[in-house]
């Protein structure tokens, strides 16, 4: 594996980071990252949807002091993994199911590198969507936390008809590799002020994602294609259908969520055997940006539920 770039001077991540290229098995280039730096187990957190590995710098720093090392990658057409089209700036994919060829050369990556078992499972947004079909098809952790996870996208119930005509018949006349209407190229964080943004009520947090993509623009990407919209809902429609698998869950959501759809979360976590469904007043989407408490609450209970999976 290859050595890959690693922007520390916008990651504020721990030192000793080990940053690979990977090959998956349809031949996207990818990117991951460890932190070898504690034995209790290894975390390993899947992004949501524009983020990149540098994202989760503080991460790596939070389950170190816990005591469990950590391992995350870029998904393709994001952070600095392939782009899937000719055009950089749209959050694309073929088919939702790519995201697992992603899973399984991850995984790989992180048993090559003899991080510490057993393994944990973190996902936020979008990676929870794929951390879900991952639990499905067996990703051998012993324990999973969501953030904010996408098992659902917030659409008005008026527009939900609409989107799934637009992205479904625009993908299959040829239009799928183009912008959702209302999207921008930009990122979200580059347009868009803190005042009254959906991600975070926590400003220093809000700066820290927007300097990365306005120092390092290769970070970067924008809304998503009609394609990666439509495939989407087709996944999350799937996954809706099927039984919760059998793992120990904590799932954290902000009472002021505007992104993905609190009533698909609440449903699921309804039907997951003990599984644990936390609520946090006054955070929006981005739980792990969000301010000190709301940070810490959530790493402490990730960290308590995974020690007690341990055994």
């Amino acid at each position: 594996m290859a050595a890959a770039p690693f922007y520390v001077d916008v990651a504020d991540a721990p030192d000793g980071v080990l940053c690979r290229w990977l090959q998956t098995s349809d031949a996207v280039r990818i990117r991951a990252a460890s932190w070898h730096k504690g034995d209790k187990g290894t975390v390993l957190l899947f992004p949501g949807r524009t983020e990149c590995i540098e994202k989760y710098g503080p991460a790596a720093a939070e389950f170190a002091k816990r005591g469990y090392s950590m391992a995350t990658l870029d998904w393709r057409g994001q952070g600095l993994a392939d782009r899937l089209i000719a055009d950089p700036d749209p959050g694309h994919v073929g088919r939702f199911s790519d995201y697992q060829l992603d899973v399984a050369a991850f995984v790989e990556f992180a048993r090559s590198e003899s991080l510490p078992e057993p393994f944990f499972l973190v996902c936020h947004s979008m990676g929870g969507c794929i951390g879900l079909r991952a639990l499905h098809e067996g990703i051998g952790v012993r324990a999973v936390a969501f953030s904010a996870p996408m098992w659902g996208i917030r659409i008005h119930p008026l527009m939900r008809p609409i989107a799934r005509s637009m992205s479904s018949i625009g993908t299959a006349i040829g239009y799928g590799n183009s912008l959702v209407p209302s999207t921008s190229r930009e990122n979200y964080v580059v347009t868009a002020g803190f005042a009254g943004n959906v991600l975070t009520r926590d400003e220093a947090m809000y700066n820290f994602i927007r300097r990365q993509v306005v120092e390092h623009p290769d970070l970067s990407i924008g809304g998503p294609t009609l394609q990666w919209l439509h495939e989407a809902l087709l996944e999350t429609d799937a996954l809706r259908r099927m039984a919760s698998p059998d793992y120990a869950c904590i799932t954290m959501l902000g009472l002021n969520e505007r992104i993905v759809d609190t009533a698909a979360i609440q449903d699921r976590m309804t039907r997951w055997p003990g599984a644990d469904f936390i609520l946090a007043e006054g955070a929006e989407h981005e739980l792990m940006m969000e301010g000190p408490a709301i940070r810490t609450r959530f790493y402490d209970a990730a960290a308590a539920l995974f020690g007690k999976s341990a055994g």
